[in-house]
This record gives C-alpha cells, structure tokens and sequence, in this order.
C-alpha cells in the first residue's frame, strides 16, 4: 500500500472532502465507534492534495490524466486516464442533465479505448424534473396553509443548494440548518463549482440561516426548514422531528434514495424512526421525491451510444444493482464487449 499516495482532485472536491472527513470523525467520536483516522491525518491530506482545474492535464504515476466536469455536484469528476496506447474514461456518479444547480457532466467526453460507466439507475427512469419540481412545490404549499412545518432533508452538498433554489424560484423563503450552510460558504470561495453563484447567493440571502439554539423556537408557527442529513442519519433533522412527530398538519419531505437500512429508509417503509434512543411513530406525512443527481436509464443508454460512436473497445459497468444487465444490454443493443465484474474481480484491460 502507497502510503502517501498522490491526490489530485477539483478544488471543491478537496474543500468538501475535508468538510466530510472532520464531520465523520466527529460523529464516530459521540458514538463511541473506532475512530478511523486523526485530524493529523486530515490535515496532511489538506496539506498533499493537488486541485487540478477540469481539462486540465497532468501527469501521476505514469499516467496521462484529465478531470472532467461530471454534473453530479459541485467539483465531482470524470476521470480520463492514458498509458501508452490504451486509455480509459470512468464516469464516476455522473449526471448529464442540467439542474437548477450545475449545468450537467461535460458533453464532450475524450474518445477512449475503455469506458467504466456507473448503472446506479439502469432499467429506471426519473420523473421528469419540472413535474417532480411542481408536486414538491404543491407539497410544500399545502403544508404552510395547513398551518404545518414542511421539514425537507436533504443532502449537504449539492441536494440542500439545489432545493434552495427551487425554493426561491417559487417565491418561498426557508429556514436553512446543518451542513448546507457550510457548503455554501465553502462554495462562495468557488462560485465557478456551480452553474449561477449569484443566484445562488440569493437564494441563501432570501433564506435565514438557524442558529442551533432557535431550532425549537421557529416551530411555533408555519415554517419550511432545509436541513440535514438526507438519509436521517443524524443532523438537525432529527431534532425537528422529535418536536413534529405528533403534528397531522406537518411534512417530512425526503429529496433522495434512501438506503437499506438508514433511518430515512426505515420511516419510509414503516412510518416509524428512533431518535436518540426512542422509536416514534410519525403523524406528519411523509413523502420522498427523485431528486436524483444521477443518469437514469435513458441518459445511461444516451452515454453508451455516445461512447460507441468513438470506437469503444470495452465498456465496464459498475456501481448498480443491474450491473450485469447494463453490460447484457450493451453487448446486445451495439454489439460492444461489455463486462460487469464483481467486486475484487480483476478485469485486464
């Protein structure tokens, strides 16, 4: 194992990866899990890391490579690599559509000889983002005239600037909690990570920024509160909760997949959630909206084709449950070699 491994990333990838790692530690610390590392470590990371700007080429351990912009949040990266006269393009989580956010993954992809492209969505398809943004909206109403609290969860980075937006775009102003406000203020020191900052700015300058000691104190009247974390995994969220669990004329608006396993999924399931070590059933409703920031089938398809065009020796899928399938449906629709290989298989390129 390389034990000081060369870094290079986006500029917003390694502020944000920072963010996360102290976060992490932090709650491993008030858990009592087995820490993972030391803040030395993050340090050393903050101090080894090389921001590379998207297009731009470099040179690592042997290797010809190239960041791309891949429209999934700010600063992610399709990775181009080249040695010799083989090359190879990972998509990573990409998303090729523009949101309110981000412009959507770079349209110009390098030809390459191997392409890795996630499946996360293969054989799904996203509700159409203006109506899913029209019943959301609708939701949100509803709650507020009812006289209810709509509490949206939502990812820190990318999902709480997105659905601020949205919000602004239609005239409702929110209350905003947890690490969103964090990654705002890192965002403001890379306005280019996004497609419009300055409607961004507007976004969070229309809404209130809560101060912890408030969190009870802006329930006691209709209010839309943005907090994390999106899976209810922890955060502000849950404080929220415990104080709404009761409340019919409220909503808990999830705006992500929700794992197996996590408490978001769990309430979505059953309707019941632990906070701080008692289970609750929830009287508010609940509603989960696709908010997704990655491909679905048909822009995964879209790739593919794409990628075909440029004369594409192999196509490898990954991260997915339909991995196989992607691969099967590859081989069959362009006649492409098309592998999906299970996790420590060795695919020799």
């Amino acid at each position: 194992m390389d034990l000081e491994p060369e870094i290079y990333s986006t500029s917003a990838t390694a502020r944000f990866s920072a963010l996360l790692a102290r976060d992490t530690l932090k709650i491993a610390e008030s858990r009592g899990h087995i820490i993972p590392y030391y803040s030395e470590e993050i340090q050393e990371f903050e101090r080894g890391v090389r921001t590379v700007k998207y297009r731009q080429e470099f040179e690592t351990q042997g290797f010809q490579a190239c960041l791309y912009d891949a429209g999934h949040v700010p600063g992610s990266s399709s990775v181009h690599l080249v040695k010799g006269n083989k090359s190879l393009f990972y998509t990573g989580d990409i998303n090729t559509l523009q949101t309110e956010l981000l412009d959507g993954a770079d349209a110009r992809p390098p030809q390459s000889d191997i392409q890795m492209v996630e499946s996360t969505y293969f054989g799904r398809s996203h509700t159409p983002r203006k109506i899913l943004e029209e019943r959301f909206i609708e939701s949100v109403k509803e709650t507020i005239d009812l006289g209810g609290k709509a509490v949206i969860a939502a990812f820190s980075i990318g999902r709480t600037q997105e659905i601020m937006l949205i919000l602004k775009k239609h005239g409702l102003r929110a209350y905003v909690d947890g690490m969103g406000v964090d990654v705002f203020r890192l965002l403001r020191r890379r306005p280019e990570s996004v497609r419009d900052f300055r409607l961004l700015k507007k976004a969070y300058d229309n809404a209130e920024v809560v101060d912890p000691t408030d969190r009870k104190d802006i329930l006691s009247e209709p209010s839309v509160i943005v907090t994390t974390s999106g899976m209810l995994e922890g955060g502000p969220v849950l404080t929220y909760i415990r104080h709404l669990y009761d409340d019919p004329k409220s909503a808990v608006l999830l705006t992500g997949y929700q794992v197996e396993g996590t408490g978001g999924r769990r309430l979505v399931d059953t309707g019941f959630i632990e906070v701080g070590g008692r289970t609750m059933h929830l009287r508010p409703r609940i509603e989960q909206y696709d908010f997704s920031a990655h491909c679905g089938d048909s822009e995964l398809k879209e790739l593919v084709d794409r990628f075909g065009k440029t004369g594409v020796e192999k196509i490898i899928t990954v991260h997915g449950d339909n991995c196989a399938q992607f691969a099967e449906w590859v081989r069959a629709e362009y006649g492409i070699d098309a592998v999906a290989p299970q996790n420590g298989e060795v695919v020799y390129v």
